[in-house]
């Protein structure tokens, strides 16, 4: 039998750090499903840090200048629902004991918003990292902008706990590699070196020197060899905390399962149950009561719930600096209350242009005014690209690089790192204080996709802009040219997808992107020149806040609707100009947002498509999936089911059939007899 060491921990530690062990193993059990191995291994890292280390409010969990946790490795949950408990938080014993079931605050990974206390979702690895990073981003900026003197409003750690899993994946070395270029000092990342995964050891694949890597990415790093020395963990974290020019990586070689007789160091810990006679060895080899269940010590709980007392003490100390602050520099802390409730001052928006008279314009070039616009007045407005600023318009020119030494600027370099970009974004939003934007091609959201995936999970406030919305990209061919990815997008339960017909429609889809809280918004946005609708002659932009409006009608009831997003819906009002010549009166909808459409209510809908009117095209450059639910079974869709070619855009759009010819002439076979 393995025998537990308790190298440099005190009785009352030792009490301490074996709660969280047995706690995480019994509620495993209790759900006959989970991750044991990890809370485990961890619990001596995670009892210094957040009893030692880690500022945070147990009774006011969004007490802003809180440190944040992360856990990257969101399978290991039952370690973070279990400080949460022990530490005061409103999640109590029979929570843990629900582990996993429905109705409960502990889900098998942690959710956002479901759990007070998990700061972010995790379990998808890497993303926990990525959003640490975005965290940790968030903190300089703020800091940069607010703090004035020796008035530190804002002045929070981001700590963030990963395994080899997370260390596997490209978004993690993506974010690793801005984090350490940045030099965020503030970042401290525990990396649990416990060598190993669910198919086995690390050796099977993963051997490469990551603390190597870490100190190539100008990452400090640390490292501890016992991952139950606590004071060799407690002096890791001071010199983490001491290194202010880079973030930290402390290398911590734990066991799996720690202190399960014939479990540890095994992947049979990693993803199942211990079972009840392991479970009874394991707490035997610990010196704790094998026959009791969910056992948080008297003593124990009592260390833990020091949290309490402490952080009310933190809360309200910077609650005393704040006021002191707001009183100093009142302009300054109305513009903090603004950007921290997300709640922008009157007159946000007086800056975006109207493109009145304006002529031809790409909606992407049309995104990049109104961004400048909305900058002048949204000050926690603040974004970048990957690697594409000039291609997607996303430079504020009124402000300048975030950089290393100029973390006052409003401009993130990602670098061609699409799924960081992505997942920093949201770790930004989940910080809060500011308004994140990122652009890149629309083909290239697929290298985004799980971050949006998630930000739509947790409902973040986060603005996508993908731009280069079609074939009509033209010569750089199909491996850039979108097809499928419109669909792609509306297929993520949450996420607002909205493509602007012109630049008053972009503008209005920006508004409406900066409205809303609850949720993240993908801009799609055109490569190529197009007209700007005239709105004297054209109902308001506005509309497009319904997600679907008629844009050019007929006297009486059309004989057919034609449904266009984006540069098709210019085909459409083309279209229905030559139906008017051949005596068919023809409605033009733009249909912008299918997501804002499904929002609005049932009678809207139908003024919109009339129900008695059965002959509708649908026009889109992209894949026809998912139009059948407006054109109906007698309905017709042109879109584009096969990918692209290299040619000059317009010829593309001509030879894949996105002209007003081909719309007329679908148009016309719906009312032939």
């Amino acid at each position: 039998m393995k025998k537990s060491s308790s190298k440099n921990q005190s009785a009352a530690a030792k009490l301490c750090v074996n709660t969280i062990r047995t706690l995480a193993m019994d509620g495993v059990q209790a759900a006959n499903s989970g991750h044991p191995g990890a809370p485990m291994g961890l619990a001596a890292a995670a009892y210094v840090l957040w009893t030692r280390f880690l500022k945070h409010n147990p009774k006011n969990p969004g007490w802003f200048d809180r440190d944040r946790f992360v856990l990257s490795g969101g399978h290991a949950s039952m370690l973070l629902y279990s400080l949460l408990f022990l530490t005061g938080y409103k999640v109590g014993i029979n929570e843990l004991k629900n582990f996993r079931q429905w109705g409960s605050i502990t889900p098998g990974h942690p959710e956002y918003g479901h759990t007070p206390g998990v700061e972010t979702t995790t379990g998808p690895l890497g993303q926990g990292f990525t959003n640490a990073v975005g965290m940790a981003m968030a903190e300089r900026h703020l800091a940069a902008v607010f703090n004035k003197g020796n008035q530190m409003i804002v002045d929070h750690y981001t700590y963030v706990m990963c395994g080899d899993g997370d260390m596997m994946e490209g978004i993690t070395a993506e974010a690793a590699s801005l984090a350490g270029h940045l030099g965020l000092g503030k970042l401290i990342c525990i990396y649990d070196d416990n060598k190993i995964s669910i198919e086995g050891g690390t050796q099977l694949a993963f051997t490469e020197n990551v603390a190597a890597r870490f100190r190539a990415y100008q990452w400090h790093v640390v490292r501890v060899n016992d991952g139950n020395d606590l004071d060799a963990i407690q002096q890791a974290l001071k010199e983490a905390k001491a290194e202010t020019a880079k973030p930290t990586l402390i290398v911590l070689r734990t066991h799996i399962a720690y202190g399960s007789p014939n479990k540890q160091d095994t992947h049979g810990a990693h993803g199942a149950p211990l079972g009840e006679e392991e479970i009874r060895l394991t707490k035997e080899n610990l010196g704790w009561p094998a026959n009791k269940k969910f056992y948080a010590p008297p003593a124990a709980l009592k260390t833990f719930r020091k949290s309490v007392d402490k952080g009310k003490k933190a809360d309200a100390l910077w609650q005393k600096k704040f006021k002191a602050y707001a009183k100093k520099y009142p302009e300054l802390a109305q513009q903090w209350h603004a950007a921290i409730y997300c709640k922008p001052l009157l007159g946000w928006d007086a800056k975006v242009p109207t493109f009145a008279n304006a002529g031809p314009i790409a909606t992407r070039a049309a995104s990049g005014q109104v961004i400048n616009g909305l900058a002048e007045k949204l000050p926690n407005l603040m974004g970048g690209s990957a690697d594409l600023a000039p291609s997607n318009n996303t430079l504020i020119k009124s402000s300048f690089d975030f950089q290393k030494g100029s973390y006052g600027g409003r401009n993130i370099r990602f670098g061609v790192r699409e799924h960081a970009m992505g997942s920093i974004l949201s770790g930004m939003a989940l910080h809060g204080g500011i308004r994140p934007y990122g652009g890149t091609f629309l083909v290239f959201a697929d290298y985004c996709r799980p971050a949006i995936r998630l930000a739509a999970l947790m409902k973040l406030p986060v603005t996508y802009i993908f731009t280069h919305d079609s074939v009509a990209v033209g010569e750089d061919g199909p491996t850039h040219q979108p097809v499928e990815h419109l669909a792609a997008l509306r297929a993520i339960p949450g996420l607002i997808v909205i493509r602007p017909a012109d630049a008053t429609e972009t503008a209005a889809a920006w508004r409406v992107a900066i409205k809303t809280l609850n949720t993240p918004v993908a801009l799609i946005l055109s490569r190529q020149s197009l007209p700007v609708l005239n709105r004297k002659q054209y109902p308001s932009a506005v509309a497009l806040a319904k997600g679907g409006y008629i844009l050019a009608d007929t006297d009486g009831t059309p004989e057919v609707i034609l449904i266009g997003s984006g540069s098709e819906v210019h085909l459409c009002l083309e279209a229905r100009e030559r139906l008017a010549k051949k005596g068919v009166a023809a409605r033009v909808v733009s249909m912008p947002s299918w997501e804002l459409f499904e929002r609005a209510s049932q009678n809207y809908r139908d003024k919109v498509l009339p129900p008695k009117v059965s002959a509708r095209v649908a026009v889109e450059a992209g894949v026809s999936m998912g139009w059948e639910r407006y054109v109906g079974s007698q309905g017709a869709v042109i879109g584009i089911n096969r990918f692209g070619a290299s040619a000059p855009g317009g010829t593309v759009m001509q030879k894949y059939g996105m002209k007003a010819s081909v719309v007329v002439a679908k148009a016309m076979s719906m009312l032939s007899p």
